[in-house]
């Protein structure tokens, strides 16, 4: 029998596209999961991965074992979950998956609310950088869409075909951090291209949406920018620009809990914007905890300001 821990592990693989993005996103070693790769092939008799210069590729077989793999797990992921329910007399379960920043900002105190007012209720946390990222189907879902194009149907190309009720929670912009003795500290506002010359500090390895938003943003402004030092994420980044190093640009619900020595300044470019999308589960839009977390979610998510 095909161990499941396995298939998860090689699903990470091919997913993130490297042995080593895979460990990193684990918090294994590479040769761990070099290691459940092998075991695997080992197990179903196929080859999954063949070498391609430095890196590993997966074969046909390897895509058609990935592919599978998802609806396996997320049927023992369901199974499980039942059998914890049943178990316990909890009298439900809802699964949300969000981005990093919005986890920060705002999940905190919906949880809160939700688990006083459905003290039964089992809540399911995942982080994601993409739309759909998650094995199976989360009940509500939180994403950063791929434009803020205001003559753009949300509903267009984003998930109105599945089976999703999908809404825009807010428009927000991006700022830069710099450090306290910086120029351009007591500034209510900076061009992106005034950023141009300064060196940079990246904050996302895993180059998702809104990373590609300051990099279009930038050139349209007419530069790339240099990066000093690519950090792991938005607090790492917010660390190095203490020291000098450089300054860092993100979204401007991310820019929390920044360490003394630091000053955010919003950015003024036009193109320097992300839309946050909410999805819920149609089938699942009747539940009063889903509806009472989708409610807690656009209050959360209103512009203060």
């Amino acid at each position: 029998m095909v161990d499941p821990h396995r298939l998860s592990v090689f699903r990470t693989v091919v997913q993130t596209g490297s042995i080593n993005r895979a460990a990193s996103r684990l918090g294994y070693t590479a040769s761990a999961v070099s290691q459940h790769v092998s075991a695997l092939q080992r197990e179903t008799g196929l080859t999954l991965v063949e070498r391609r210069g430095r890196g590993i590729v997966p074969t046909a077989a390897g895509v058609a074992v990935a592919e599978r793999a998802a609806r396996v797990l997320d049927h023992l992921a369901d199974f499980d979950g039942a059998v914890d329910d049943l178990r316990t007399g909890r009298t439900g379960t809802v699964r949300i998956g969000t981005f990093s920043s919005a986890n920060r900002a705002w999940l905190p105190q919906v949880v809160a609310t939700l688990a006083r007012e459905f003290p039964q209720l089992r809540l399911e946390l995942a982080l994601i950088e993409f739309r759909g990222q998650l094995t199976g189907d989360p009940d509500i879902e939180l994403y950063v869409a791929e434009s803020v194009r205001a003559d753009r149907d949300p509903t267009a190309a984003e998930g109105a075909a599945d089976a999703y009720d999908l809404e825009e929670l807010r428009v927000e912009g991006y700022v830069v951090v710099v450090p306290e003795t910086h120029a351009l500290v007591g500034r209510t506002g900076v061009a992106l291209a005034e950023l141009a010359d300064e060196p940079w500090v990246d904050n996302d390895h895993s180059r998702g949406p809104c990373r590609e938003i300051v990099m279009s943003s930038a050139a349209t402004a007419g530069f790339a920018p240099r990066f000093r030092i690519h950090a792991p994420d938005y607090t790492s980044a917010f660390d190095y620009v203490a020291t000098g190093i450089g300054v860092t640009v993100l979204p401007r619900l991310g820019a929390i809990a920044q360490p003394p020595g630091t000053v955010m300044i919003p950015i003024t470019d036009a193109a320097a914007h992300r839309r946050i999308m909410m999805r819920v589960k149609r089938t699942m839009r009747t539940n009063p905890a889903v509806q009472r977390a989708a409610e807690l979610l656009r209050a959360a998510s209103a512009p203060t300001d």
